[in-house]
């Protein structure tokens, strides 16, 4: 047992407790750091790991939904949290919910349990670089830690709020209404799609923007919101639509320097989207970032014309969430550039949600064991989501505005043959190819013993 090579991981939320599970699973002890019951983030106030502290629904658990497909490749792969998750799950139609309770106390038991896995109930504030260490310390990673974060990826290079604006499918966009330019013709075209509005549609538009619901926000994130909302790109579309009906007209729905090509003038005001990737599958809507609920976005942002029927990848978000600027910080391993023992995992890397924070502690925790051992690394595919993940965290797309990403078809492998069909029958496509590189991966980790 004492030649049995060891490594560190910091945090017992999903990504920490998967990558400490894998890393367990190639037999390597860990060492595992939670700063719960002694201290408590704002969020959190069981004392068992995992806690799912907003819905106890893992969401959609169909292969043509890119969060389904991820799951499936998670189960395939040996995943502790999809394990539990199976294990207490509860009605909830296509979506995977879960009794939070059993969830957190199932993970809890098989993590305490296990006889590679040493569980130190405190906080650590520092990283040593000289040692694999796992750091999973979640969007509300406490004070101490963040600054240790922050100076190893640079000082300002990580990031305490998230105000993200909403991504759709370039394929559902109706590019009879929408039009490819940029502003005054500067740039490549192709890098912005313009959503033209007349007067009156501007003005329905305009009303239920202003009088849409928005989602609550807990006390932490209203407190960190009011700082931020003085700086023009933090407010919340509908916060700037408020001080007035022609405000918008005069920000990020400004028509002037992009014509229409039916009318040769300027639009009454214009949606831009810009590109979010290299291969020009998602784009997201310039200044959109807001606190308007899920159905709330659906129902306003499908009155912008050409965007009738559009189908989001993600919605808006604004909210309390530490993460660092990981493209150029982070390699496809989750594993730091400038110090490679050091891994990140879960939302501090850039991926948003339940399922995808296990994704990256599965990466993390499989390589950190791998470097344990001696090991080369295992780099996923794009062809699947839990290396499209990775790759869109270590390399991000054409925006240097980098922002979180939940899994979605459109940062995976494009596929190279045309599917006819639909969105479901491409997007079945997409999940059979990525289970056959899936299955092969765990066959021939299964034949090496690795």
């Amino acid at each position: 047992m004492n030649d049995t090579p060891v490594i560190r991981v910091i945090g017992a939320g999903l990504a920490g407790c998967e990558a400490a599970y894998q890393a367990a699973r190639l037999g390597v002890r860990v060492e595992l750091y939670e700063m719960k019951p002694h201290k408590f983030s704002p969020a959190h106030h069981d004392p068992r790991f995992a806690e799912l502290v907003c819905s106890n629904s893992l969401r959609s658990d169909q292969l043509s939904n890119a969060v389904g497909l991820l799951k499936e490749e998670l189960r395939r792969l040996g995943s502790l949290i999809l394990e539990a998750a199976d294990r207490t799950r509860v009605p909830a139609g296509s979506a995977l919910a879960v009794n939070r309770t059993d969830f957190s106390s199932y993970i809890t038991d098989v993590i305490r349990q296990h006889p590679l896995i040493t569980v130190h109930d405190e906080e650590v504030t520092e990283i040593d670089t000289d040692r694999i260490t796992v750091v999973a310390t979640g969007p509300l990673t406490s004070e101490g830690m963040a600054e240790t974060v922050a100076r190893l990826t640079g000082g300002d290079e990580l990031h305490f709020f998230d105000a993200a604006a909403p991504i759709v499918d370039f394929d559902s966009v109706n590019t009879d209404i929408a039009f490819f330019a940029s502003r005054y013709g500067k740039g490549e075209p192709t890098d912005y799609l313009n959503c033209p509005m007349t007067r009156e549609e501007y003005d329905r538009f305009y009303d239920a923007l202003v009088h849409a619901e928005v989602a609550p926000l807990k006390a932490f994130d209203r407190e960190l919101q009011q700082d931020l909302t003085v700086f023009e790109g933090c407010m919340p579309v509908e916060v700037m639509a408020a001080r007035g009906r022609d405000t918008l007209r005069f920000g990020p729905m400004k028509p002037v320097g992009l014509p229409c090509p039916r009318t040769g003038e300027d639009a009454y005001a214009t949606v831009q989207l810009r590109r979010e990737n290299r291969e020009g599958t998602m784009y997201n809507l310039v200044g959109f970032q807001t606190h308007l609920t899920f159905p709330e976005q659906k129902r306003v942002f499908s009155m912008i014309p050409g965007l009738e029927n559009a189908t989001f990848f993600r919605y808006g978000v604004m909210h309390r969430n530490t993460y660092m600027q990981s493209p150029g910080k982070l390699c496809a391993t989750y594993a730091m550039r400038t110090y490679p023992k050091v891994y990140f995992a879960g939302q501090m890397t850039g991926v948003e949600g339940y399922i995808e924070s296990t994704s990256s502690g599965f990466v993390a925790g499989l390589n950190a064991a791998r470097a344990a051992l001696g090991l080369s690394p295992a780099v996923f595919s794009p062809e699947t989501q839990i290396g499209a993940l990775a790759r869109y965290v270590s390399e991000g797309g054409v925006s240097k505005d980098f922002q979180p990403m939940n899994a979605n078809f459109g940062i995976i492998a494009p596929l190279q043959q045309k599917v006819k069909g639909g969105k479901k029958a491409r997007n079945e496509v997409y999940a059979e190819r990525s289970l056959a590189v899936i299955d092969a991966f765990v066959a021939d980790a299964y034949r090496t013993n690795v």
